[in-house]
């Protein structure tokens, strides 16, 4: 496919809302949904460089881990506090067949529980208000912990509460070395947050899901979408790793439609139908009303 004209076109933008309007669509998110709600991602123009501690370095030691939970433990008072935007509240009227969120954030199934309950959803990444630990594979609530490192740490959030604030629930923070970092209740092992870190692996039952849905978008069934076969729309993500970026692929090859809706170039582009330069809560309130 060629890439289409930049998204300050008109014409650009309402073709590829015609192409999406009465055809059947699997979503894919990435951070740009949730700028919207007051996290920040790390790849639009002007954003931070990033440097997230990968899954080797959680593991390699205690320090390390005590860095991430002290970050993290600033972080998640106010990712918990972010609601979900316009955007998300868009995905119910939009009601794709699958939604697919590299977000940790839980505002989708905040915003659509009526698609979660379906289980029309899938967190390809984890969510970060699960923990689990690594030894029992213990699965617990995230506020739980939260409060644990509340009273293990007291004062720590009023003394650091001026940091600033990065993408999945972390803070620029280097003083770390005095965080209490809590254990297991059950066996005393290592807490982690239930997501998928850069060195890690997304699991393979997810990917295969996901692209069991994004192939069965070549499909033309149906008579609500007419025979028409799907398509692929990618909203707020650079596609900048392979755990995406596999479905745009996989849907180039098969020939379905891919649009793009993200602020900056993405590794996408070339394999998409529309790529549009537009902030992802304006497009999916807009498409959703014309799907409604």
């Amino acid at each position: 496919m060629t890439l289409a004209p930049e998204a300050s076109n008109t014409d650009s933008y309402a073709a590829a809302l015609a192409l999406l309007q009465d055809r059947r669509l699997v979503v894919l998110t990435g951070a740009g949904v949730s700028t919207d709600s007051g996290i920040p991602d790390y790849r639009s123009p002007g954003s931070p460089s990033r440097q997230p501690m990968t899954y080797q370095q959680f593991i390699s030691g205690p320090q390390e881990r005590q860095r991430y939970w002290a970050r993290s433990h600033l972080g998640w008072r106010r990712m918990g506090s972010a609601v979900p935007n316009a955007g998300h509240r868009a995905l119910p009227a939009i009601d794709p067949e699958l939604l697919i969120t590299q977000n940790v954030d839980g505002l989708h199934e905040q915003a659509a529980p009526e698609l979660a309950s379906r289980g029309r959803i899938v967190t390809l990444h984890g969510r970060v208000a699960d923990v689990i630990c690594l030894s029992c594979r213990t699965l617990s609530p995230r506020r739980d912990l939260q409060a644990r490192m509340e009273a293990l740490n007291a004062g720590w959030a009023e003394a650091h509460a001026d940091v600033e604030t990065r993408p999945d629930g972390d803070v620029a923070l280097e003083e770390t070395q005095d965080f209490v970092v809590p254990d297991c209740e059950v066996c005393g092992g290592i807490l982690k947050p239930d997501v998928v870190f850069f060195g890690e692996n997304v699991p393979k039952d997810r990917v295969a899901r996901c692209m069991a849905a994004v192939e069965a978008l070549a499909d033309a069934r149906g008579e609500q979408h007419e025979g028409k076969g799907g398509v692929l729309l990618v909203a707020g993500s650079s596609l900048a790793v392979m755990s995406g970026y596999r479905f745009v692929r996989r849907a180039a090859k098969a020939g379905i439609p891919v649009v793009i809706v993200n602020r900056g170039a993405t590794r996408g582009d070339g394999e998409a139908a529309y790529k549009l330069e537009v902030g992802t809560s304006e497009f999916l309130t807009t498409l959703a009303s014309r799907r409604a």
